[in-house]
């Protein structure tokens, strides 16, 4: 029997697992893939990403990323938040948020 080494800490042993997927906090499925028993690194071959694409595409949530500007309103700044985004998040005109840096190149915003 071979036994695969992580390929990242290659120190553990890969074992063939059912792995649940998430996308955004979303559960996608359960997938497919190797998992290191000493880093716990999960590892998915070209056929199951593929799966997990498709499967992310038809619930909506492939690309949800996006690139936005800063823009000024008065004296403040302001970030505009694309369809897709405020949809996902059922955001509304009003609704309070909290947001902090987490580091001085992110910035956290929570509902």
């Amino acid at each position: 029997m071979n036994m695969t080494k992580c390929y990242l800490c290659e120190k553990g042993v890969l074992k063939v697992k059912e792995v649940p997927y998430a996308v955004y906090g979303e559960p996608i499925g359960k997938f497919k893939g190797e998992v290191c028993e000493q880093c716990g690194e999960t590892f998915f071959d070209e056929e199951t990403s593929l799966e997990i694409t498709e499967a992310t595409k038809s619930k909506g949530l492939f690309g949800m990323g996006a690139k936005t500007k800063i823009g000024q309103a008065g004296t403040t700044l302001d970030i505009r938040l694309p369809k897709r985004i405020i949809d996902f998040l059922h955001l509304e005109k009003g609704k309070e948020v909290t947001m902090y840096p987490e580091s001085k190149r992110k910035l956290v915003i929570e509902l």
